[in-house]
C-alpha cells in the first residue's frame, strides 16, 4: 500500500465550500477508482513538539493499494476535474507532497 501525503493552505473564506466539495464531490469520485483504501482531509490543530509547515492547515492524506493504481488515478479525466476544482479553495499552489510506503 501507498499513502501520498499532501499539505494545503485554505482560504478561510472558503472553507466551509471547500469541507462540502471534498465530502459530497472529490471522496466519492476517488472511492470509485480501482485501489483506492482510504482519503482523510486533516485539519491542523496544534504542534505539540516542533513547528508546523509555515501557512499549513489541512493536510489531505490518500491511500491506494499501490503506486501504479495511484497512477491511473491522477492520469484520469476525472482526477483532472475534480483536483482542479479543489485547487480553488488553497491560497497557494505551491504545494508539497510526499508519498509513503504503508509498513
Amino acid at each position: 500500500m501507498i499513502q501520498l501525503h499532501g499539505d494545503l493552505s485554505v482560504d478561510r473564506a472558503k472553507e466551509a465550500e471547500m469541507l462540502r466539495y471534498f465530502e459530497n464531490v472529490y471522496r466519492p469520485a476517488a472511492m470509485k477508482f480501482e485501489g483506492y483504501l482510504d482519503l482523510s482531509l486533516l485539519k491542523l490543530r496544534s504542534a505539540p513538539a516542533g513547528t508546523a509547515p509555515a501557512g499549513l492547515d489541512y493536510r489531505f492524506s490518500i491511500t491506494f493499494q499501490s503506486e501504479e493504481l495511484r497512477l491511473k488515478w491522477v492520469a484520469s479525466d476525472v482526477h483532472e476535474t475534480v483536483w482542479g476544482t479543489f485547487t480553488t479553495f488553497v491560497t497557494t499552489k505551491d504545494f508539497t507532497f510526499l508519498l509513503f510506503d504503508v509498513i
